[in-house]
């Protein structure tokens, strides 16, 4: 075998463990809205997201020094780190939350999967990320958001603009949040997966300590067993286990293809309701699950050699 064909038939299989290791955050993170639900009943929004980040800052800690890895010194890098927790946990985690507060779960799902547009709009506003924006992107990015609607029922975009348009608005912050996250977190490059996410966890349950305690009290909650348990899961799981994942992806999948999960997470969502909470699973479910999939394949999938300037 030629070292052009090694090299593309090596490049193939990393694509692919990328792919599959972002198929595996789409549902941990899919997992993440059944566990939610579980929880906000008898644990409000802070509480449940500062319990959240707080065990997942312990445990990412406790492995970094495991594996032998040193957390950074340079204030400069806690600085970014904190603008990293803020934007990836600390604020969407709490705007979602609490929007599902007060509007239906099926619209707070449709609005959350539109990082990929934010990512794409952002984009195609700045100089060199403008070169990487191709017609197939394009694309890709309305056949996502077209699954989800479809997954999750064309109706429940029959409540935008209409039914609490405050919480619709913090959704849609949300995703904002979620879109410039691993833009940001493209200049923790040169730092291990593990520091990275054990030090933005730190710093958003830094963030979120306090406003979990001078606004909800936590010690005055009664929560139930299956709260905690499911706080726990939300934690370790769906918490630690992905930021280390995730992470990992930003370098190699980039900001636009990592936020293409979003359009899975929904459609794992879904499906995930159906299997556990008894939700039903409709026809349309499956045409959105299947847009979802060709929308991601669009944005992740690499130009073929044979369209590239041989020059290059």
């Amino acid at each position: 075998m030629s070292t052009q064909a090694q090299q593309a038939t090596s490049g193939q299989t990393t694509l692919s463990a990328e792919i599959g290791l972002l198929l595996l955050l789409s549902l941990i993170w899919g997992g993440s809205f059944t566990l939610i639900k579980v929880t906000i009943p008898s644990i409000p929004p802070c509480t449940m997201v500062a319990a959240r980040v707080t065990i997942a800052a312990i445990v990412l800690l406790v492995i970094a020094s495991a594996q032998g890895h040193l957390l950074p010194r340079e204030r400069s890098i806690w600085a970014a780190l904190l603008v990293q927790g803020l934007l990836q946990s600390a604020a969407p985690f709490t705007l979602i939350s609490w929007g599902e507060m007060h509007i239906a779960s099926g619209l707070a799902g449709v609005l959350n999967a539109t990082p990929p547009m934010f990512v794409l709009a952002i984009a195609m506003t700045a100089g060199r990320g403008r070169q990487a924006v191709t017609g197939r992107k394009i694309i890709g990015v309305g056949l996502g958001l077209a699954g989800v609607a479809a997954t999750i029922g064309f109706d429940a975009l029959s409540g935008i603009g209409t039914t609490a348009p405050l919480a619709q608005a913090a959704v849609l912050g949300a995703s904002l949040c979620y879109a410039l996250a691993p833009i940001w977190g493209q200049r923790f490059s040169k730092l291990p997966a593990i520091v990275t996410a054990a030090g933005a966890m730190s710093c958003a349950a830094v963030l979120m300590l306090p406003a979990a305690v001078i606004l909800e009290q936590p010690w005055t909650l009664t929560p139930t067993t299956q709260a905690i348990a499911a706080v726990l899961g939300l934690a370790i799981v769906c918490t630690a286990l992905a930021m280390v994942i995730y992470f990992r992806l930003i370098r190699t999948l980039g900001p636009l293809g990592t936020t293409s999960g979003s359009y899975l997470r929904a459609g794992f969502a879904v499906a995930l309701g159906t299997a556990w909470l008894g939700e039903r699973f409709t026809p349309s479910a499956l045409t959105g699950m299947a847009l979802i999939l060709a929308g991601v394949v669009a944005i992740t999938m690499p130009v073929p050699a044979r369209q590239r300037d041989p020059e290059q």
